[in-house]
């Protein structure tokens, strides 16, 4: 059986890097909540998995640790608003269909919780792993349950890019740079398997 993973060790670690030496509450709420649901479904898997996925949620958030709507915008509306301007702007070349815009019935499709979930098939998708009609209620993706099933289930499965852990963390791989595909092809992928082995360092204790 794998040892409970040493939270003292851990936050102290985290603090000094990634974090910069101070970290918020809710950053400490967030990354708590995380560990917590490794903890009671996922302990037996390779730590690895958690370290990057933690490194994901470091970056998909801002840092903030907790479920955010794309661009931290506090409304729906105001994403909206930025992600327009963006887009007139050239900024967001890679978009070809803006999924943010709202649909007929007024729901817009723009990136929520830990990982952006974006576009109505993905909510659909999820919606049935999560259990909650995410087409009816879009914004509870960024319920703190809800946004952590997403976030694990989505990248132990696959769900995401049919990317998933078990593909960059086994017994005879460790790509923390290619495991960027998982969620968004080689986007930063340095950078956030950087953030990996901090995570995994801290999370490892005095191992």
């Amino acid at each position: 059986m794998r040892m409970a993973i040493d939270r003292r060790f851990f936050f102290d670690k985290v603090r000094a890097a990634p974090f910069g030496g101070a970290l918020k509450q809710p950053q400490v709420d967030g990354m708590t909540a995380i560990l917590d649901r490794w903890e009671r479904t996922m302990a037996a898997d390779d730590e690895r998995w958690l370290a990057y996925v933690l490194a994901t949620v470091y970056h998909e958030t801002a840092r903030t640790m907790q479920p955010v709507r794309e661009t931290l915008a506090d409304s729906d509306g105001k994403a909206v608003a930025i992600l327009e301007d963006a887009f007139a702007k050239g900024r967001l070349s890679w978009v070809k269909t803006p999924y943010w815009r709202p649909d007929e019935d007024g729901k817009s499709w723009l990136g929520r919780g830990f990982v952006q979930l974006t576009h109505r098939r993905n909510y659909a998708a999820m919606a049935e792993i999560t259990g909650i009609d995410l087409v009816a209620a879009p914004e509870r993706a960024m319920e703190m349950e809800a946004a952590l099933t997403i976030l694990f289930e989505g990248m132990r499965r696959g769900s995401f890019t049919g990317h998933k852990l078990a593909d960059y963390f086994n017994t005879a791989t460790e790509d923390w740079a290619g495991a960027r595909r998982i969620v968004n092809g080689m986007d930063r992928a340095e950078q956030i398997g950087g953030y990996g082995t901090l995570f995994y360092t801290a999370l490892r204790g005095d191992r």
